[in-house]
C-alpha cells in the first residue's frame, strides 16, 4: 500500500515545452517520491497565473523570471510577495518573423544563420525603408510585458538600432495564440518559447530569425515561482518540491529520455503537439525556414550549466531591464526587492543534502565568461558558460548603477552601423 502523501501542493503552468521539470516531476513520480501529491493545473495565460497566484489560488508556478519581481515591485495589479528558489532552465526562446518580413530582411543582408547582428541589421534596414515609404510600423508579439521575451528583443534591437519604443509596436499575446495570429496577419513577427516557433516554420508562415542562445547564451528563463507566505509557513514542503524538481530536471536533460519526455508533453493536457515539434528544443536541431537546419549550442538547458540556479545577478539584469525601458524607477528599495526575490540560499538548503553541485556565490559576473568555466561549489563539481551577450556587453551585478547610466545612455538610438 502507497504511503499518504506528506504534502499537496498545487501548481500552475502554461503550454510551453519549459514546463516539462515541474509536470515531469508530477508524471514521472519525483514529487510522490518526496512525498509530494503535485497537482498541476494548465493555464491559459501569464496574467491568469500572476493573479490566481496572488491570491492563493496555487502555491507555485511556472512563471516567468521576471514575473516574481515584478510583483514585488508593486508594478502588477494584484500586488503579492513572491520568491524564486528555482529556475526551470536556461535559453529556449526564438524570434520568429513572417515569410514576407524575412524576405524584406533578406533584401538588407539577411542570411539564415541565426546570427544575432546580421539579422537585427537586416531588421534596421527593413525598418527604416518602411519608415520611408510612410508605412505602419512593424508589429512584434511578446508574450508579456515583463518577460524574458520582451527584454531580449527590446535589448537585440537597440543594440541593432532600433528604437522598440519607437521603431516598431510591440503587443502582448498568449504563446500558443502567435503562431495563429502571425498566420492571421495580426503580427509580424514574435518571440516566444518552443514549440510555438517551430510550429510557424512547419506550418509554411514564419522563419526563425535568431534564437536567444545567441542574443546572450546561456541566459534566464522561466523559473519557479512561490507564494512566500507558502514558503514561510510550509518550508519542508517547499524543500520536498525542489530536491523533486532537480531530479525531474536531472531526468529531462538525459537524451536517453527525449522520446519518453516528448510523448509525454504530447499529451493534450500539457503541450498537445506532435512530438516532432518538440525534438527542436529537445535536441537544438531546428528547422529555421525554407528548409534549413541549423544545429544551436546550448539552445535550451533544463539542468546542466547550472541551470536551475537562482542567480541574484539574473534577477539583477532582469530588474535593469525594468528600468531601462520605463517600467519602473532605479533607486535603491526596488534593486534590493528585485535582488531578494531571488533565494539561492531555499535552493541550497533543500539539496544540500543530495550532496550535488552547489554554487559557491549567489551572483556572478554576466557575460564574462566566453567557454565553459568549473567554477567553485558545494558537493559536485560544476561547470558554467559560456555566456556571452551577443554584443560583447558584461552586466556586474555588484556594478548596477554604472550598468543603468550606460543602458540609458545606449537607449534604443545607437548607430545601426555598428
Amino acid at each position: 500500500m502507497t504511503a499518504r502523501p506528506e504534502h499537496q501542493i498545487d501548481a500552475a503552468f502554461m503550454p510551453l515545452f519549459d514546463s516539462a521539470v515541474l509536470i515531469a516531476a508530477r508524471e514521472i513520480g519525483f514529487a510522490e517520491r518526496e512525498g509530494v501529491d503535485l497537482v498541476l493545473h494548465r493555464e491559459t495565460s501569464w496574467a491568469n497565473i500572476r493573479d490566481r497566484i496572488a491570491i492563493g489560488h496555487f502555491d507555485i508556478a511556472h512563471m516567468l523570471g521576471p514575473m516574481p519581481i515584478a510583483c514585488n515591485l508593486g508594478l502588477t495589479p494584484l500586488t503579492s510577495d513572491t520568491i524564486v528558489p528555482f529556475a526551470l532552465g536556461v535559453g529556449g526562446n526564438c524570434v520568429t518573423v513572417s515569410n514576407p518580413v524575412w524576405e524584406g530582411m533578406a533584401d538588407h543582408g539577411a542570411v539564415p544563420d541565426l546570427d544575432p547582428e546580421t539579422a537585427g541589421r537586416a531588421l534596421g534596414g527593413l525598418v527604416r525603408q518602411r519608415t520611408a515609404a510612410g508605412k505602419e510600423p512593424l508589429r512584434l508579439g511578446v508574450v508579456h510585458p515583463h518577460s524574458g521575451h520582451y527584454y531580449e528583443l527590446c535589448y537585440w534591437l537597440a543594440a541593432c538600432g532600433i528604437d522598440p519604443l519607437r521603431d516598431i509596436e510591440i503587443v502582448i499575446v498568449p504563446p500558443p495564440f502567435m503562431a495563429d495570429a502571425l498566420a492571421a496577419g495580426r503580427l509580424d513577427g514574435y518571440c516566444v518559447g518552443e514549440p510555438w516557433n517551430s510550429l510557424s516554420v512547419a506550418r509554411g508562415i514564419g522563419h526563425i530569425a535568431t534564437v536567444k542562445a545567441k542574443i546572450w547564451r546561456n541566459s534566464p528563463e522561466k523559473v519557479v515561482g512561490v507564494r512566500k507566505a507558502f514558503a514561510d509557513e510550509r518550508p519542508d514542503a517547499l524543500a520536498a518540491m525542489l530536491r523533486a524538481l532537480h531530479q525531474s530536471a536531472r531526468w529531462c536533460q538525459d537524451p536517453a529520455n527525449r522520446d519518453d519526455l516528448a510523448l509525454l508533453m504530447a499529451q493534450p493536457r500539457f503541450l498537445g503537439v506532435p512530438p516532432a515539434l518538440q525534438m527542436p528544443i529537445l535536441t537544438g536541431r531546428l528547422t529555421v525556414g525554407d528548409g534549413v537546419d541549423l544545429s544551436v549550442a546550448d539552445f535550451f538547458l533544463p539542468f546542466d550549466k547550472g541551470a536551475n540556479f537562482p542567480w541574484k545577478s539574473h534577477a539583477l539584469w532582469l530588474y535593469t531591464q525594468m528600468v531601462r525601458w520605463g517600467q519602473v524607477a532605479h533607486t535603491p528599495k526596488n534593486e534590493a526587492a528585485a535582488r531578494d526575490t531571488y533565494r539561492p540560499d531555499l535552493y541550497r538548503a533543500a539539496l544540500k543534502p543530495l550532496g550535488v553541485a552547489l554554487p559557491g556565490a549567489n551572483a556572478k559576473v554576466e557575460g564574462a565568461l566566453a567557454g565553459p568555466t568549473p567554477v567553485g561549489s558545494a558537493g559536485a563539481s560544476l561547470v558554467l558558460g559560456p555566456d556571452g551577450f551577443f554584443d560583447g556587453g558584461v552586466f556586474d551585478p555588484d556594478r548596477v548603477d554604472a550598468y543603468v547610466v550606460a543602458q540609458a545612455a545606449r537607449g534604443g538610438d545607437q548607430n545601426p552601423g555598428r
